[in-house]
């Protein structure tokens, strides 16, 4: 039987960060990390949430961080030495057309999924170039296609893709940055759309979500943090500025 260390995808000794950890693919891709060998720095608003999964896992912690203010970085950053993978995953959703969307409510969903990608990276960048790390940033194929009654979201979401391949066009050499565009994933993300929006047919909703992956099923957490532990990994070297769709199906249709 091989050891751990000849196992494939392996990330030991690696220093990690994933935004919005404390849940939904954050939580599944920091479990993930950990699992492939990695220390993982829980980062998440929701600091009691962040440590309670922290305390679930070996070579685990937990920092408050609220990627819309550049202070609560600079205080995670100041709790982290060095730094080889930055997970780029918390956002928020917002259900509406263009006529529906108003100002307050774009400039929300954009300060959170766009500035808070830029303020975090931006904070990130030194430590990574450094250590030569990579970048996983969680989009979504909203990015990707249109989605009906997601204008902002959409928006939003191709900045991500913009940003990523942007990235990886000016640090080529330096680190890699890559974008993992999921289609709709069982999270409380997903949950909470469906409380707010969906309260008195949640099934029928439910039922929709799910037709819209020719797979017959929603993702779950787990499937998209094992890609996001593929794309840290040395088996992925040559993979930078790519938007990889895992979607059951649903962007190729």
């Amino acid at each position: 039987m091989s050891s751990e260390a000849e196992q494939p995808y392996r990330l030991d000794g690696k220093v990690a960060l994933v935004t919005g950890g404390a849940s939904g693919i954050g939580a599944a891709s920091a479990r993930e990390l950990s699992r492939a060998g990695a220390e993982v720095v829980i980062a998440d608003v929701n600091l009691e949430a962040a440590e309670g999964l922290a305390g679930e896992m070996p070579r685990a912690r937990a920092v408050r961080m609220d990627v819309t203010e550049a202070s609560s970085i600079g205080a995670a950053l100041d709790q982290i030495s060095t730094l080889d993978i930055l997970v780029n995953n918390a956002g928020i959703g917002m259900v509406g057309d263009l006529a529906s969307t108003g100002e307050d409510d774009f400039e929300r969903l954009m300060r959170v999924n766009v500035h808070g990608v830029y303020l975090v990276t931006r904070a990130m960048l030194p430590m990574l170039m450094m250590s030569r790390g990579c970048i996983v940033n969680i989009g979504s194929v909203a990015g990707m296609v249109g989605v009906k009654k997601r204008f902002a979201y959409c928006a939003s979401k191709g900045a991500v893709l913009a940003m990523t391949r942007q990235i990886a066009v000016d640090y080529p050499k330096q680190i890699r940055c890559n974008c993992i565009a999921p289609g709709t994933v069982q999270t409380p993300f997903v949950e909470g759309y469906l409380e707010k929006y969906h309260k008195h047919e949640k099934e029928k909703a439910r039922a929709e979500l799910v037709a819209r992956q020719p797979g017959g099923r929603m993702g779950t957490p787990e499937d998209i943090a094992g890609l996001v532990r593929y794309l840290c990994s040395r088996e992925a070297e040559f993979i930078n500025g790519a938007v990889l769709a895992i979607d059951g199906g649903w962007t190729a249709a």
